[in-house]
């Protein structure tokens, strides 16, 4: 393992690099003056040598500035290996080689890493001496070379393990094969670095799952048994990772050893945490993966008390410290949360906010109430009679030290309210009476659980609004939150908001006669939150809009709400992030009001025109606009615009008229972000429908970006993205007509494919792909038809899926249009043409129900009494039916 190509330092620019790695790694140093010469060195062609060098031949020298010179070279040669010229590559790479065997810990976990950069650059094919000398340590008898070579392989295994599966120029087998036999070997090793090193690896494989581990498994499941006792615990969570893994992907190699797996993974669930939470992904596994429930049915009566006694907390568990915060306490940079803006999709019905995860960091205690919840979604009722009289024991105790069990009872309570619905149903009032108390009790972690809990019933909770004791309830539960909104812990606050939220969304319209209430205490709350709070504040305003809509419309609320939101938007820059909740909540509200709304439009629209503005010259010029680009600040603002056209509808015309937005929205539409281009064609499709006089000088550009947007390679990636573009191409013809014959068969190509697989796409891609072909074939009948037995199929069912409305009569229109110009084009289609006229409940058009009659009764006279009764038979009875009322 000695080094073979010939390199030799300068001993001045030795002495001179090494002089800079000590003073990186020193605290009092200079950090921005030496990253500044480091990228200087980093263009010297033998820089990377020096660093290689140091790395594995500075002996005697300062460890951490060995390793340092290490951590450089990764970086470097992460970024220009490909640079590098060929005598530098192979000096650094038969240098790394015989640090694996060095006898310092540290330079053989460095060591591991470059290597595995490397692979990932260049794989493995090129470096045959990798694979030799790695076969070398693993068969020495040194544990320093053995250690050494398993950590760079388990690097490679995490990292790339593609790689080592396969086929090599001049090898006969695969470099897996090789490893594998002897990664399994390792599984019996005295040493429990080689026992964890190994293992990792071979897990790395269970998804790829290659030949050499299929043919193995049986050696493989061994060897997790034998270890699942192992006295070092990094091992025995390995072998809960394993079974985990394999339950997950690859089950039946598990069936014939189920039950005493599922007997071991019960005794890990109390093991020590960092084991007991690998063990309890166990059960959501098994249950994802859709197995048969009675595997594990006997075991309950043994999984719910554990994941009971799990889910209370743990003494050291940060949420214990953070619950005493202060809410008058500014937050710190580091509580904020990233937050994530989703770009508004058209024709899309928004999944719902996954709040449910009041616990932010994965934990034990969250991980036993998530696989509570999945249980009890898969065997229902039947886990109540374990669950609760363990529940009901918690709840009963009175003493502050047992708080901890009675929050957990609680947590347990929330948990199982979507699977144990129906049983626990009978006995709602008393629990939901129950929790109410607790939303007032003294410890913080028992207020906030109770408010996820609560928000939990929401449904039976808002249900019971139309008698009196459900109505009494209501109101005690909306006046408990609203209260808990108030509360002085942050984490309280939280909750309480993120559980108002989930219940608003339930009442929707139910909230009116409270509406002054929530207001007043939405904006006392606005007042005083923190900024990490203030954004689920914003949430819940725009969750109130949303929910109550034009109800919001009244002076008295307006005059409550609107004030202290309007100051904070004038206090906030165009450039603060913490402007994006407020546009989302401006959005949600300007849709709400409706013309309402118009009184505030006129700052709002421009203000977004100048963020817009201000955002794209960052990006183009981040030095002289002296901001940082923000993204989301332009997605949002792009939202917001949309939001207040639906809101004016053609009251946004004079401001529009006033603007540059045309040129701003193309330049959006051309953005290189997917998420930019999404929102920006809401917003062109929004325009086209009130006002898209103002598009028509672009118009030609708008339609070519838009078509360019339906590529089918890309499709599964920007599949809303597309859904916009699409919809906002059928708004635009609708509007323009013939103008946009140009792009008609460029868009009609990606739409034909979109609907021939439309089992494989979004739901509602689909739909506006077919809308969208019915309107261009409106606009433009006589470029469409000739080409209209290529597509009349999957379209026609695609049209027989969407509901009745607006966008349904365009896209029939187009049909008509046609079948008038080319009537031989449907011929062989008439029978899914008739299944998607039978689709409509009532045409409430008279013009478009006539032409309908008159398409029907011309194919009638076309093919004559005896193919026409021929095309009726193949229909359901209950199409027959339907088909009825168009004078057949």
């Amino acid at each position: 393992m000695t080094a073979t190509v010939s390199w030799s330092p300068q001993e001045e620019g030795f002495k001179e690099v090494f002089g800079l790695l000590e003073q990186q790694i020193s605290p009092t140093s200079d950090k921005s003056q030496i990253l500044s010469q480091l990228q200087r060195y980093s263009q010297l062609q033998d820089f990377n040598n020096y660093l290689v060098f140091i790395l594995a031949r500075a002996e005697g020298k300062q460890m951490e500035v060995r390793q340092a010179a290490g951590l450089l070279l990764k970086n470097n040669l992460r970024s220009s290996f490909e640079l590098l010229i060929p005598s530098s590559k192979e000096y650094i790479k038969s240098e790394l080689l015989p640090c694996m065997g060095s006898a310092d810990k540290l330079i053989r976990s460095t060591t591991g890493s470059i290597i595995s950069v490397l692979v990932q650059i260049a794989g493995v094919h090129g470096w045959p001496e990798l694979l030799n000398t790695l076969v070398k340590c693993l068969d020495s008898n040194d544990l320093n070379c053995m250690e050494g070579a398993m950590d760079a392989l388990s690097k490679i295994c995490e990292d790339i393990p593609q790689v080592l599966d396969s086929d090599m120029p001049g090898l006969t087998e695969r470099p897996i094969s090789v490893f594998l036999p002897r990664m399994l070997q390792f599984f019996q090793s005295t040493h429990a670095s080689l026992r964890k090193l190994s293992l990792a690896s071979v897990n790395q494989y269970i998804m790829l799952m290659p030949q050499v581990l299929k043919l193995s498994m049986e050696k493989y499941l061994q060897g997790l048994f034998m270890l699942a006792d192992d006295p070092v615990a990094e091992v025995r969570k390995l072998v809960c990772g394993a079974f985990v893994q394999l339950i997950e992907v690859h089950p039946h190699f598990l069936q014939p050893h189920l039950r005493n797996l599922i007997q071991y993974i019960l005794r890990v669930n109390k093991d020590v945490d960092e084991v007991a939470l690998e063990a309890c992904e166990f059960w959501s596994a098994y249950c994802d993966a859709q197995l048969p429930p009675e595997n594990l049915r006997e075991f309950l009566p043994h999984i719910i008390p554990i994941l009971l006694s799990n889910m209370v907390y743990a003494d050291d568990d940060e949420t214990l410290i953070e619950a005493e915060e202060d809410g008058s306490e500014p937050d710190r940079e580091q509580d904020l949360k990233p937050r994530f803006h989703s770009s508004r999709i058209h024709g899309s019905e928004n999944s719902e906010d996954d709040d449910d995860d009041i616990v932010n960091v994965w934990n034990l205690r969250k991980c036993s109430a998530a696989a509570l919840d999945i249980l009890s979604n898969v065997f229902g009722d039947e886990i109540l009679p374990t669950l609760m009289p363990i529940v009901q024991a918690k709840l009963s105790t009175i003493d502050d030290t047992a708080w901890k069990d009675r929050e957990a009872a609680v947590l347990a309570l929330g948990a199982v309210a979507d699977g144990c619905i129906n049983g626990l149903y009978p006995h709602l009032p008393e629990i939901v009476t129950f929790l109410i108390p607790r939303l007032d009790d003294k410890f913080p972690l028992i207020r906030s659980i109770s408010c996820w809990t609560l928000s939990r019933f929401s449904k039976f909770i808002v249900q019971g609004i139309g008698y009196k004791e459900g109505h009494e309830q209501f109101d005690k539960v909306l006046t408990g939150l609203l209260r808990r909104m108030l509360d002085d812990n942050k984490r309280v606050q939280e909750a309480a908001c993120s559980a108002f939220a989930t219940l608003e969304e339930e009442a929707a319209d139910e909230l009116a006669p409270w509406l002054e209430t929530i207001l007043q205490h939405l904006m006392f709350a606005f007042g005083k939150y923190q900024r990490r709070n203030l954004r689920i504040v914003y949430d819940a305003i725009g969750t109130l809009a949303d929910a109550v809509g034009v109800e919001l419309n009244q002076p008295s609320y307006l005059n409550i709400m609107m004030p202290p939101l309007l100051a904070k938007w004038q206090h906030l820059s165009n450039s603060d992030k913490d402007l994006c909740p407020l546009l989302e909540c401006f959005t949600s509200i300007a849709q709400a009001l409706s013309s309402g709304f118009a009184q505030f439009a006129e700052p709002v629209f421009q203000r977004c025109i100048n963020i817009i503005q201000t955002q794209q010259l960052a990006k183009a010029n981040p030095v002289q606009s002296g901001i940082q680009y923000e993204r989301e600040l332009i997605v949002c603002s792009l939202d917001l615009l949309s939001g207040l056209t639906e809101g004016l509808g053609s009251g946004i015309e004079s401001l529009v008229s006033q603007s540059n937005l045309k040129d701003l929205l193309l330049q959006c539409c051309m953005d290189d972000a997917s998420d930019v281009r999404q929102s920006a064609f809401a917003l062109v499709g929004d325009l086209a429908r009130v006002c898209s006089i103002h598009l028509r000088p672009r118009l030609a550009e708008f339609l070519d970006v838009a078509a360019k947007q339906l590529s089918v390679s890309k499709l599964k990636e920007t599949i809303s993205l597309a859904n916009n573009a699409c919809w906002a191409i059928g708004e635009l013809a609708v509007k323009v007509g013939q103008e946009v014959s140009p792009v008609v068969m460029a868009v009609i190509s990606c739409l034909v494919p979109i609907l021939k697989h439309a089992e494989e796409l979004n739901k509602s891609l689909v739909e506006n792909s077919a809308i969208t072909l019915g309107r261009l074939a409106w606009v433009c009948p006589e470029i469409v038809s000739p080409h209209m037995e290529h597509f009349m199929q999957p379209w026609c069912i695609a049209l027989s899926m969407i509901r009745d409305d607006i966008e349904k009569e365009d896209a029939f229109r187009g049909l008509c249009a046609m079948v008038r110009a080319n009537p031989s084009g449907a011929i062989n289609s008439l029978v899914s043409m008739c299944r998607a006229i039978a689709s409509w409940h009532e045409i409430r058009n008279k013009d478009l129900h006539n032409e309908v009659c008159s398409v029907l009764s011309g194919y009638k006279q076309l093919l004559g009494n005896e193919d026409w009764e021929k095309c009726m038979a193949a229909l359901e009875p209950a199409l027959r039916d339907r088909l009825s009322k168009y004078q057949l």
